[in-house]
């Protein structure tokens, strides 16, 4: 499974906090359910390497990766337990380098210029934008992509069903993330996010 090409085609990244191991199936069989095999696995929480294996494990069509990553140990262990791709929510030298070395992608949280600078001088043009709102939202992104023609950005935080299609529009945008459908019915929440998507295109 190509991560690029899964997450362009369905430019939305669900934000997942397992807060009990026992969440982890249901929860990603409602993502699944919904028509979205991707999910972004919170590192923040105790049972977060569990919870990455077990869905690796249990859902192999599913794209699943590792977010709130801060330091080299947390992506050696979210990669050792199945993760396919690294999130975190800065900009952190010695996670990439574990990601390179695990060979995961590694999208990470640029909102300044100078992180936007760092990170392409490493070899990154698909950052993520965190969290968006609080930093200007689509007026940024517009503002930094004028800026930096060859970074794509991934919003993350502010984005839910109601704006969804607005950011998507935006050709800076290489996809949404958001924690947005894992609030109440998930799987409708979920297949209206897809639907969203697929109208856009």
């Amino acid at each position: 499974m190509n991560v690029y090409e899964t997450i362009e085609a369905y430019r939305v990244i669900p934000v997942v906090v397992i807060d009990e191991l026992s969440r982890t199936a249901p929860t990603l069989a409602q993502l699944s359910a919904g028509g979205l095999p991707i999910a972004e696995i919170t590192f923040r929480t105790a049972c977060a390497r569990e919870a990455i294996a077990l869905a690796a494990a249990a859902f192999p069509d599913m794209l699943i990766g590792a977010g709130t990553v801060i330091n080299a140990a947390q992506c050696r262990a979210a990669l050792g337990a199945g993760a396919k791709f690294i999130v975190s929510p800065g900009f952190s030298e010695e996670v990439l380098a574990a990601a390179k070395a695990g060979g995961a992608p590694y999208f990470p949280g640029c909102v300044t210029p100078t992180e936007i600078m760092n990170a392409l001088r490493l070899g990154l043009n698909v950052l993520k934008f965190f969290p968006a709102q609080v930093y200007g939202g689509l007026r940024a992104i517009n503002a930094l992509g004028a800026a930096f023609p060859d970074v794509r950005f991934i919003p993350t935080g502010g984005a839910d069903n109601s704006n969804l299609a607005e950011y998507l529009k935006n050709p800076k945008v290489y996809a949404v993330g958001g924690s947005f459908m894992m609030k109440g019915d998930i799987t409708a929440t979920t297949a209206e996010a897809v639907r969203i998507v697929r109208e856009g295109r």
